[in-house]
């Protein structure tokens, strides 16, 4: 009998180190959030063809804020390329302000700015200003490309929390804002060219080619603020 008992005690804590290990392996995500701005550094990223970053662009409490400088277009990008990702961010943009949030961006010299290479969801007062009047052109859509199903963006002086998934493996993009999935829509192939073809860049060549690229933030010459943006890298 006490060999008996000694043996159940003995086999007890590897049975539930084994259970802890088979539940935390079941709980751990398979992919994590990477946090590239979380109020009080900017080391994720640079100027679109710059070592560093504008001084348009800056730290106030807590949130990262851009006002249009005297020195030309200041557009800023992520250090590193991504390829399938998951992005969440917030924006809040003023009065009768455009701005933008670019993926897959290459920097090529013939390309000024991020738009040349790269998709850009749109940041604007939709209320204010003019292209609020066009359905691919508002808030949260996938620029000249697809407009939302509905206006869900909050008005000037108020955060609109954006998530944008690109995802090549299954040809699918999603687009949410304020917590509504606003549009689904092909990454590549034939679905996405004839997009383009319908589009301002389908004499741009570049545009929209790239897989892996940069994510990037657009200065369209009005304020703008973001801040609590991660990215879950989904792998190539």
């Amino acid at each position: 009998m006490r060999k008996i008992r000694l043996t159940i005690v003995l086999l007890t804590p590897l049975l539930v180190c084994t259970t802890l290990k088979s539940q935390m392996i079941e709980e751990t995500p398979q992919f994590d959030w990477t946090i590239l701005f979380d109020g009080s550094t900017l080391d994720h990223w640079r100027g679109y063809m710059e070592e560093e970053i504008p001084s348009e662009w800056r730290i106030e409490d807590g949130v990262l804020a851009f006002t249009p400088g005297k020195n030309g277009i200041k557009n800023i990008i992520t250090k590193k390329k991504y390829t399938n990702f998951i992005l969440s961010l917030e924006w809040k943009i003023s009065e009768a302000g455009n701005s933008g949030i670019f993926y897959g961006v290459s920097e090529q010299v013939n390309h000024k700015e991020p738009y040349g290479t790269g998709p850009e969801i749109q940041v604007l007062d939709n209320f204010n200003h003019p292209d609020g009047k066009y359905d691919t052109h508002t808030a949260g859509s996938l620029y000249d490309m697809i407009g939302v199903s509905r206006d869900v963006a909050k008005p000037v002086g108020q955060w609109n929390h954006c998530v944008v998934e690109v995802n090549h493996k299954t040809n699918i993009g999603k687009v949410s804002l304020n917590g509504i999935n606003v549009y689904t829509f092909p990454v590549h192939g034939e679905e996405w060219e004839e997009m383009v073809a319908n589009s301002k860049f389908r004499e741009w060549g570049d545009f929209g080619t790239y897989h892996t690229g940069h994510i990037g933030l657009q200065d369209h010459g009005n304020k703008v603020w973001f801040r609590n943006i991660k990215i879950k890298d989904l792998g190539d």
